[in-house]
């Protein structure tokens, strides 16, 4: 029987992925989410997820109004929380067993993060849910889940998005943009690609955590991943160089 090519994942889901082509929270689209995660987990992978609240708030436009960046930022991890909650009832009312921990204390709706208790979560098969970023502001969610995949072991960063990889350029504005295959950590600072924010792409290649990143749209693509199908982008550290950069492009 086939068997998945890692055994614990850290999904990172943005909060714009939680709108559909609406605002806020999508019904559907997060049950669709949910879908895609009990598939994985039927499978008997260890999942966690971390979630990002774009969606609900984006603090750099009050920002730009005067607000004070720590106050934007404390916003946006309580948006993310309102993010989590929803997946987890998603989750909950297929059959899939998780627990949603905030990096910002508040009893009366999730636990709060604690690294040991969310790996003994994973351990028993539930799915994890990290919320409120790292608890601090002037980090983004793509640092959490750096942060949180070296935590709790996981084996790689599922990175979901809304195109099927990382390309050379905007491929909605340059029809020229080409897709790469592979990339190495240091090739993705050199070229500024948007894959994640410094801190936590330095986090991960410090660590040697691979980030896939891949088009959640397509329904099983999820579980695709996680099975080793050569889909999206794969950041890692490179074995071989091609030509010089380190890159490869489909």
């Amino acid at each position: 029987m086939e068997k998945p090519a890692y055994a614990r994942v850290l999904l990172k889901l943005s909060g714009e992925a939680f709108a559909g082509n609406g605002t806020s929270v999508d019904v559907d689209t997060t049950t669709a989410m949910a879908h895609e995660i009990a598939q994985v987990h039927a499978d008997g992978v260890s999942l966690a997820v971390v979630v990002g609240g774009g969606n609900i708030w984006r603090g750099k436009v009050h920002e730009a109004a005067g607000m004070e960046r720590a106050t934007a930022d404390y916003m946006g991890m309580l948006a993310t929380v309102i993010n989590a909650l929803a997946l987890q009832d998603s989750l909950e009312r297929i059959g899939v067993p998780s627990r949603v921990q905030t990096a910002i204390a508040m009893n009366a709706i999730a636990e709060p993060y604690i690294r040991r208790r969310a790996i003994r979560h994973l351990e028993k098969g539930r799915v994890v849910i990290f919320a409120a970023g790292t608890g601090n502001p002037y980090f983004t969610t793509d640092t959490t889940a750096a942060l949180r995949s070296v935590e709790v072991g996981a084996e790689a960063i599922l990175k979901a998005t809304k195109v099927d990889g990382v390309y050379s350029a905007d491929p909605f504005k340059d029809p020229s943009a080409t897709r790469f295959t592979q990339l190495d950590y240091l090739r993705v600072l050199e070229l500024g690609l948007e894959v994640m924010d410094s801190t936590a792409l330095t986090l991960c290649m410090d660590n040697g955590v691979p980030i896939v990143v891949f088009d959640m749209n397509v329904p099983g693509n999820v579980r695709r991943v996680v099975f080793g199908d050569p889909i999206g982008t794969t950041v890692s550290r490179s074995t071989a160089r091609v030509n010089g950069e380190g890159v490869t492009h489909a």
